[in-house]
């Protein structure tokens, strides 16, 4: 297929700026992902549209306040980074703007002289890699003067950072958020437990390449970034105890169908393996573990709405956005929901 084929004209009003309050209020989109029916409602009604006997399976990941601002050291020249991955202790790959002052050899100050950063490697692509120096724990001070690294379509302040993690994120490590978690709370986790739905945590640390640009006409062609992943034993016991008793497997964001179908594409089911994954999951792909998934409105012509259009296929999803369009769904990051089962 044609990555012209993903393209949809969307509202520039319709991109979500804010995330909605409380978190469970927002929209939710329900499809058949076999007939294409279409059906309205909210998140906090959720539970009514799962069994006893399924599980939701949900990425722990948590976001780090990767967004760093500063300044060239002896000098007023401003520099931003953004961490991308952690390399060894204290040593991350990153982006940075300008590039041309982030020389081999070059430092920078953030918060003051808090965090001091040495670019020790230039990557053929730009990135450079770094090594950061500070008095305290490297963690507490980037949670104390980093940012979130919000979308660039996000154009408005987060004043709160937590409402850019979800309510049970745990491990650190993404560069952004696994957004269809977003919508959950605390207290619809309980309720849904109590309903007899079970659940289970995955960990895929979420790089920005999941967010590249599909730039070959062909979408065969992409080629995705790889992203660290890890299936605890448990997780696995579950995902495969309710396969076997009939039961439906739902993942919640494409982080976690990935994640779920790269170890069963790789290894022929669902085992505790900590690796990494550059699966493209796209029309024609075969899945092999989910049974639904819970998502948010995509952008178009990306590698996340191909995701949704292999699942509940081409004219569905399309339809599907163009309905969402018409009766002003909120999209995005911070946008309403869809439950495609």
């Amino acid at each position: 297929m044609k990555k012209s084929d993903y393209f949809y004209d969307l509202p520039e009003h319709l991109i979500a700026q804010k995330p909605i309050e409380p978190r469970n209020s927002s929209r939710m989109m329900k499809i058949d992902r076999k007939t294409g029916e279409v059906w309205h409602n909210h998140f906090y009604n959720l539970c009514d549209n799962l069994k006893k006997g399924d599980l939701l399976v949900l990425n722990n990941s948590r976001v780090l306040p990767a967004r760093l601002y500063g300044k060239k050291e002896g000098s007023t020249s401003a520099i931003e980074f953004l961490l991308l991955e952690q390399k060894e202790d204290k040593i991350w790959e990153i982006i940075c703007k300008p590039g041309k002052k982030a020389k081999v050899g070059a430092k920078f100050a953030f918060g003051g002289d808090k965090l001091i950063a040495e670019v020790i490697e230039v990557k053929d692509d730009g990135n450079r890699v770094v090594r950061f120096s500070c008095d305290d724990n490297f963690y507490t001070v980037l949670d104390e003067i980093g940012q979130m690294p919000l979308p660039p379509y996000i154009t408005e302040k987060l004043e709160n950072k937590e409402r850019y993690q979800t309510v049970y994120s745990k491990e650190l490590g993404s560069s952004a958020a696994p957004t269809a978690g977003l919508h959950f709370t605390s207290e619809m986790l309980d309720e849904i437990k109590e309903k007899g739905i079970d659940v289970a945590y995955i960990t895929l640390h979420v790089g920005l390449g999941t967010f590249r640009p599909v730039k070959e006409e062909d979408i065969a062609n992409h080629k995705m970034h790889s992203e660290h992943y890890s299936i605890s034993k448990e997780t696995a016991d579950k995902i495969n105890y309710t396969k076997q008793n009939g039961g439906r497997v739902i993942a919640v964001g494409t982080t976690t169908c990935r994640t779920l179908e790269s170890v069963a594409k790789s290894y022929g089911g669902i085992i505790e393996m900590d690796g990494y994954t550059d699966i493209f999951i796209y029309p024609g792909y075969e899945f092999k573990v989910i049974d639904g998934l819970i998502t948010n409105f995509h952008l178009p012509e990306s590698t996340l709405i191909m995701l949704v259009s292999a699942f509940m296929g081409y004219e569905n999803t399309m339809n599907a956005y163009k309905i969402a369009v018409e009766e002003k769904y909120r999209f995005f990051s911070f946008g309403d929901s869809m439950l495609i089962i």
